[in-house]
């Protein structure tokens, strides 16, 4: 870590979730309750679209170059989607939980699971979102008016693979009440925030009360 050290180390924090159990809503809530928390930006291979911008978007980058990155260790996941590869930079990430800021990732399980197994695991937080039921979750698909029905056929389709990864989050809540699991991710944040291994200080200062006791002695 350069300079003077942060007064905690920050989280790198995962949401997974079925398409439709309120991930992406709970992220954006997540982000209006704590303006720090920074968004990981992606890099993709496919040309930029309009009105997207460098570095806030998405980062830019060539197919070889992007290849280059995962060889040399420095994407944290990456996948190849509709002939495009896309992935996460370690160095960004790094740095900002290097200086006490959280990183959010919105990620399905393969990605959180590269991300688990990274170089940079000691500080994950995983959190898994279960709708109430199938039922349900088909109801929020549709309800939201954004996909053909071929679509929500194929999200419905896709949605028992992202389930049956459940377990290997390290915390799973059903989104059956929106206010409620919204609470619930806040109050699991706050808790892991104050996680002995996020303090790096705490050693220095439990030096210093043992000098201060012996010196009291």
């Amino acid at each position: 870590m350069n300079g003077a050290q942060a007064d905690r180390r920050g989280l790198l924090i995962i949401l997974s979730s079925p398409s439709g159990a309120g991930k992406s809503t709970l992220a954006r809530k997540l982000r209006d309750w704590d303006t720090s928390l920074q968004f990981s930006v992606s890099s993709t291979t496919r040309p930029p679209r309009e009105g997207e911008v460098e570095g806030l978007d998405y980062y830019f980058t060539t197919q070889e170059d992007f290849r280059n990155s995962v060889n040399q260790g420095d994407m944290l996941e990456h996948a190849r989607v509709f002939g495009n590869y896309y992935g996460s930079p370690r160095a960004p990430v790094q740095e900002a939980i290097e200086a006490g800021r959280d990183v959010l990732f919105d990620v399905d399980w393969q990605g959180a699971q590269q991300i688990s197994n990274s170089a940079l695991k000691d500080y994950v937080l995983s959190i898994f979102i279960l709708p109430p039921s199938i039922a349900e979750l088909k109801r929020r698909l549709v309800s939201r008016g954004q996909d053909s029905p071929d679509t929500i056929a194929l999200r419905m389709a896709a949605s028992w693979d992202e389930i049956s990864h459940w377990d290997g989050y390290d915390y799973v809540l059903v989104n059956d009440d929106l206010a409620e699991t919204e609470a619930r991710l806040k109050a699991i944040i706050t808790a892991e925030r104050f996680r002995r291994s996020q303090q790096p200080r705490l050693v220095d200062h439990v030096r210093k009360l043992q000098t201060e006791f012996e010196d009291d002695t």
